[in-house]
């Protein structure tokens, strides 16, 4: 061997001081990377985040949003903050911003300040109006129906029929601003009785912010319920999550998922504030005197008698409804819905749904599965021509014949003679 083959072995050598093991740092630096990939959770449509304002400019904000790069503010949405927002905003500052888009044609995080701002408000009063709270605030405007108050950002209404006796005493005059006017500024305890995010619908009262008297009145009649009885009561406020529904002076809660059997987007769908309905109460919480309520409880399930036609392992006709990265849906005979699992979709694996089948398929399927308490079918398009269903299978096609043998027979004889004189 001469000299530069020796050279050559021993440059090789140093390069590989580990002999057979020849990428092991590589493989080591792929997997840190690989799972330090993997635990960033990379930005969502209409998550909100907290930041840090990396760099500020007349055109935009940059913000770390810890996803490896920085959000930007530009555009709309920095001209929705004032001057007087934007001037006291700083470098290394703190702030929360809400996802309008993880990624634009450009490769960019698009921020906004204003919308996280009213994200965030719009769920303070969600948990206000839950918890019944009691708002110390002042009165900032007016229009024709009553007063308009400041609530964390955003403007809550409190209708005529809502303002305390003692200010309507003071309201004189013909016209809303001499009604009114004059009370701009005044402060003003309220309650929330409606919140409806999607319609920006923030409804206020100042009778029923009356503390003392109420918080009084809810421990002796949470003493007076039993949980299963039946009462009567009257809508009091709506929101988003459910209704409040007042018994005997003390507010109980409807939520969304107790007001029916159908499916509902907010309680405005069957009910408004004032109506009388009745009501089971299905739980009480002495400690944090809470109330919950059912209208639900006091109908019939109509999704267990339209299952009743349906059995395990029966063979169904359905139309994809929807397809979700776990599996599909399906809409069968009744108008229910069933899920068919990805793993029940195809014999070969498939990492979606889309792979096999599309939204409006009509598709034979097997149902696997009833859960009458949950309110779930589940079926299967694999397991259609299963082996395993082969006797059941048979058995209803026997009795299917049969059946249309009997209709045919009754089509075929003659219809009964009638008797003279009837």
């Amino acid at each position: 061997m001469d000299q530069n083959e020796a050279l050559k072995g021993e440059g090789a050598a140093n390069a590989n001081p580990q002999g057979d093991q020849p990428n092991s740092n590589n493989q080591t630096m792929e997997s840190l990377l690989e799972s330090e990939s993997l635990s960033v959770e990379l930005p969502q449509v209409g998550e909100i985040r907290k930041g840090v304002i990396a760099s500020l400019s007349a055109s935009q904000i940059l913000v770390s949003i810890g996803a490896k790069s920085e959000g930007v503010i530009s555009g709309r949405e920095l001209d929705q903050l004032t001057e007087e927002e934007r001037n006291a905003l700083q470098v290394g500052q703190e702030v929360n911003v809400y996802v309008v888009n993880p990624e634009d044609a450009n490769g960019n995080v698009v921020l906004s300040m204003k919308r996280a701002q009213e994200q965030m408000s719009w769920e303070n009063v969600e948990k206000m109006i839950a918890d019944q709270t009691v708002i110390d605030s002042k009165i900032i405007g007016f229009n024709k129906g009553g007063l308009i108050v400041g609530i964390g950002g955003l403007r809550g209404f409190v209708p005529a029929s809502q303002i305390s006796a003692a200010r309507r005493s003071q309201s004189t005059g013909e016209t809303p601003e001499q009604r009114w006017q004059k009370m701009i500024g005044q402060p003003i305890s309220v309650r929330i009785i409606e919140v409806d995010r999607e319609r920006r619908r923030l409804i206020l009262s100042e009778r029923a912010a009356n503390t003392e008297s109420r918080a009084s009145l809810k421990e002796r009649v949470i003493g007076e319920l039993e949980e299963g009885k039946v009462y009567t009561g009257r809508v009091t406020s709506l929101a988003d999550f459910g209704a409040f529904v007042n018994l005997n002076g003390a507010d109980g809660l409807v939520h969304l998922s107790e007001l029916s059997w159908e499916r509902l987007q907010h309680p405005r769908e069957i009910l408004e504030v004032g109506q009388e309905v009745k009501v089971k109460v299905i739980n009480i919480d002495r400690e944090k005197k809470r109330i919950g309520l059912s209208i639900r409880a006091l109908q019939d399930d109509p999704w267990k008698t339209r299952v009743e036609k349906f059995s395990v392992g029966q063979l169904v006709e359905g139309v994809i409804t929807r397809l979700t990265k776990f599996g599909a849906f399906a809409r069968l005979e009744g108008d229910i819905e069933g899920l068919i699992h990805i793993s029940e979709i195809s014999e070969n694996r498939i990492e979606h749904p889309r792979e096999a089948i599309k939204e409006g398929d009509v598709k034979t399927l097997r149902v696997i599965r009833i859960d009458p308490e949950q309110h779930r079918i589940g079926l299967s398009l694999r397991k259609v021509d299963s082996a395993a269903f082969a006797d059941k299978d048979f058995k209803m096609l026997t009795q299917e014949l049969k059946h249309e043998q009997e209709e045919e027979e009754e089509k075929k004889s003659p219809p009964p003679e009638e008797t003279p004189g009837e």
